[in-house]
């Protein structure tokens, strides 16, 4: 995520020296991924910082772009539609949590076609779930607290139940897809920040809700159990500095790609948690934020929150 000013310094000292101390990482892409390219390149200097992706089935990207406060349609070819720009807030943002500037975050998208993201302001009147119907208005469906910052975002068809990660209240907040009020589902001491930012990507996978940590460096699975409960809190893989959002590869059980945006890699993380290196900044990477499949092609978004140069959509293949 982009931090003001203080806290982007911070944060790229960290990262320099985790990259000092580490082993050399891959200095191109590795397998299982191959066919490593920059598709499309975003304008910075309209805030076109790519947080999040939702897929659709004829390929256009859904995208968040954080800094605009918009939500935008990516062709195949990279045409870029701006499908809305949220308002806003009053004070122009400045109390929101961690971060001191409004931004859109997660997003999904439902098979009718309708998209639901997310809006951290600080200000009680604007954070919150948002809907977006095909050629209708962007409106609030649920409200979230304004001391919060809700970052990723997942929808469970079967029962038509949005979950989403709080990254500064480490919570995950259950709201119907129809829209009401939100319910804290989990506050499980494993999704609290540690000094920056907690809860961050989010997805339903095999009956469970996973989510990462970004800095504790984890991936943590929550069982969702009979009446929608959240079972019991499992870490499944740690390590992962600067963890973002993630995607299952549909290989094996339970095996993972994932976005370590402050050291600038994906990841590839196993069933046991073992992971390692398979994109870096030699293939293209700017801090990657979101990482998302459709076939055998693994689209992954870079918002340069940190290196304030190329915010991009990078396509790799997934080798079977």
């Amino acid at each position: 995520m982009f931090t003001k000013l203080l806290q982007s310094v911070t944060l790229a000292a960290a990262a320099i020296a985790v990259a000092m101390a580490a082993p050399a990482p891959a200095s191109a892409v590795s397998p299982p991924l191959d066919h490593a390219r920059t598709a499309v390149h975003f304008d910075l200097a309209k805030g076109r910082t790519p947080e999040n992706i939702a897929l659709a089935p004829d390929g256009t990207a859904y995208v968040t772009f954080a800094k605009a406060r918009q939500i935008a349609a990516v062709s195949r070819r990279g045409d870029i539609r701006i499908l809305a720009t949220l308002p806003a807030p009053a004070d122009g943002g400045v109390h929101t949590p961690a971060l001191g500037f409004p931004l859109t975050t997660g997003i999904v998208r439902a098979h009718d076609g309708t998209l639901y993201f997310l809006y951290a302001t600080g200000t009680a009147d604007l954070t919150g779930v948002w809907r977006l119907r095909p050629g209708g208005q962007p409106q609030r469906i649920a409200a979230l607290p304004a001391a919060g910052l809700p970052n990723g975002l997942a929808l469970d068809g079967r029962t038509r139940t949005l979950y989403v990660t709080d990254s500064a209240l480490g919570t995950i907040w259950r709201v119907p897809a129809s829209g009401g009020t939100a319910t804290a589902w989990s506050t499980d001491p494993a999704l609290a920040p540690a000094g920056f930012l907690g809860a961050n990507g989010l997805k339903i996978h095999n009956g469970a809700v996973w989510a990462t940590n970004l800095d504790k460096g984890t991936i943590i699975r929550i069982p969702i159990l009979p009446g929608q409960r959240a079972g019991t809190v499992r870490i499944t893989a740690t390590g992962l500095t600067g963890i973002d959002d993630f995607a299952f590869t549909g290989h094996g059980d339970d095996q993972i790609i994932a976005a370590l945006n402050t050291v600038n890699q994906v990841a590839l993380i196993r069933p046991d948690g073992t992971h390692t290196t398979v994109l870096t900044a030699a293939d293209g990477l700017q801090g990657p934020t979101s990482i998302a499949l459709r076939g055998n092609t693994v689209h992954v978004m870079s918002a340069a929150y940190l290196t304030a140069e190329d915010p991009n959509l990078l396509l790799a293949r997934l080798g079977r």
